[in-house]
């Protein structure tokens, strides 16, 4: 009789746990499912990145301090500002690749990508941005691809909490398991099928 509440109890904190991790998985699970089947058949998908070419004339005084400038650095911040301003874009405040000749920034982010390019003699500025949609966009944040730290530590978080929600529906499922008797050949289901399929047809 004694054993009968903790049971109960457990199985309740159980249920507590399954139901909020699932919650907080919810839209997170849904969208990498839809990723995950347009990553899949990515061919049937076709992309037509739109891409926006720009070009600029760097000022002689910016211009001055980049042929003495530290290689290996980011932009400084003044050169950033003028060049977002002539551009019309963003400017990342990422490393940039210096030679004798040319100051280049790749700015790749998810769903699309973007560089500039600085003649370190003449201050001719060249630029380009293309962008491959929003499902380009999903299908990257699916990856990770060029998302960023904050990105890359959500990843994390939401991979605890899917574990979470698979793990307490495991023991929730063993509680019940008595009462449906196709619980545990269902499970058995999900681990066999993509085992044979992995161990047969893939090569």
């Amino acid at each position: 009789m004694s054993n009968k509440p903790s049971k109960a109890g457990w199985l309740k904190t159980l249920h507590t746990w399954h139901w909020i991790s699932s919650a907080i998985c919810l839209i997170g699970l849904l969208l990498f499912a839809l990723t995950g089947i347009t990553l899949n058949h990515a061919s049937w998908i076709e992309v037509n990145p739109r891409v926006v070419q720009r070009q600029a004339q760097l000022p002689a005084d910016l211009l001055a301090s980049l042929k003495s400038g530290d290689k290996h650095a980011t932009l400084p911040e003044q050169h950033r500002a003028w060049l977002a301003n002539a551009l019309k874009s963003p400017v990342s405040n990422g490393s940039a690749e210096w030679s004798d000749e040319e100051i280049y920034l790749p700015m790749p982010r998810p769903g699309g990508d973007a560089w500039l390019r600085i003649d370190r003699e003449s201050g001719a500025v060249e630029f380009e941005d293309s962008d491959r949609g929003w499902i380009a966009y999903l299908n990257d944040l699916h990856k990770g691809r060029n998302a960023g730290m904050a990105w890359s530590w959500f990843l994390d978080l939401f991979a605890v909490a899917c574990l979470l929600f698979s793990i307490t529906g495991l023991l929730i499922l063993k509680y019940h398991a008595s009462n449906r008797p196709n619980t545990w050949p269902l499970v058995g289901l999900g681990l066999v099928l993509p085992a044979l399929i992995a161990l047969l047809l893939i090569h």
